[in-house]
């Protein structure tokens, strides 16, 4: 099955109330491990790259190995640019096969987004390609994206209307409590729905799209803790208040921290039971195993999106 667009797994989304994981993928052990739980668990992907993931792996690699991953199963899956820091590296995205890019024009004020954005967007479109924009900031660290917690800022939902309309981009990710990396939260964990459900009446046919919504799941946390790790007090989204948002209009969830902790845990957990071990295949399988799992049960428990393909 050839790469799909976000357009009708979207479309269904919103339909059915249900999100789909939007996974980074860094190599081919992680695309291995979430292209099997999606035909595991007959639902579609998004598979996701930062810049940073493409400098490490290289575009052609991850490319390849996603198009290997297509040829073995029958699955509707995405191949999209996470966090294009700007036209250029959109471009090259677009001219090397991704049938998605994100432009992250938030960092700019709100006409410098909009003139980025819909730069993005004319030239995505005339690829056959679709577009995510993103308005507001979100606090955190992530790859190439750092935004203090002063600087962070909710997206206003006026100016998500105004700005759909003049960039006509396809997705929009907002700001509504999340944020990147490990420690999301120092207290309660808390999502502004009030303002996704003014954003949604806004804008009813734009997919929403959340950003630094990694659970965090504590038994991954403590599992690297135990076995050598130093991270104490990584706090991220609960999975219920997840759960919620992908019932309350939000059509793609962004999941790198979890994956990043499972292949953390699956290996430390091997190095200190097995020391003597050196076969990265040894270490790897399990981590590939347990990232596998950490997907299946995102699709299961929080996404909604098994079985709706």
């Amino acid at each position: 099955m050839p790469l799909v667009t976000t357009k009708d797994m979207f479309e269904k989304s919103m339909k059915e109330h249900f999100a789909i994981g939007a996974f980074n993928v860094n190599n081919m052990e992680i695309v291995q491990a979430i292209v099997k739980a999606a035909a595991d668990e007959n639902s579609p992907i998004i598979l996701q790259a930062s810049s940073s993931a493409i400098k490490y792996a290289g575009i052609e690699y991850l490319k390849k190995m996603i198009e290997s991953a297509l040829d073995e199963y029958d699955i509707p899956l995405a191949l999209h640019l996470d966090h294009g820091p700007d036209f250029e590296t959109c471009k090259m995205c677009i001219d090397n096969g991704f049938s998605s890019v994100m432009i992250d024009g938030s960092k700019y004020d709100f006409e410098e987004n909009i003139a980025l954005t819909r730069k993005v967007v004319e030239y995505a479109h005339s690829k056959g390609v679709v577009v995510e924009a993103e308005l507001g900031k979100l606090a955190g660290i992530e790859d190439d994206v750092n935004v203090s917690a002063s600087d962070a800022m909710y997206t206003d939902p006026d100016q998500a209307k105004e700005f759909v309309d003049r960039t006509s981009c396809d997705s929009l990710a907002i700001a509504i409590g999340t944020s990147h990396g490990a420690y999301k939260f120092k207290g309660e964990a808390k999502l502004r729905f009030d303002i996704l459900k003014e954003i949604k009446a806004r804008i009813p046919n734009t997919p929403i799209v959340l950003h630094g919504a990694s659970t965090v799941i504590p038994e991954l946390v403590e599992m690297c803790n135990e076995f050598g790790g130093n991270i104490p007090g990584a706090k991220g989204v609960p999975d219920e208040i997840l759960n919620e948002a992908s019932k309350s209009g939000v059509s793609k969830i962004n999941v790198d921290t979890d994956l990043r902790l499972a292949m953390t845990a699956g290996i430390r957990k091997v190095f200190v039971e097995e020391p003597s071990a050196f076969d990265p295949r040894k270490y790897l399988t399990p981590a590939r195993e347990l990232i596998k799992e950490t997907v299946k049960h995102k699709m299961i428990d929080v996404f909604g999106s098994t079985n709706k393909i």
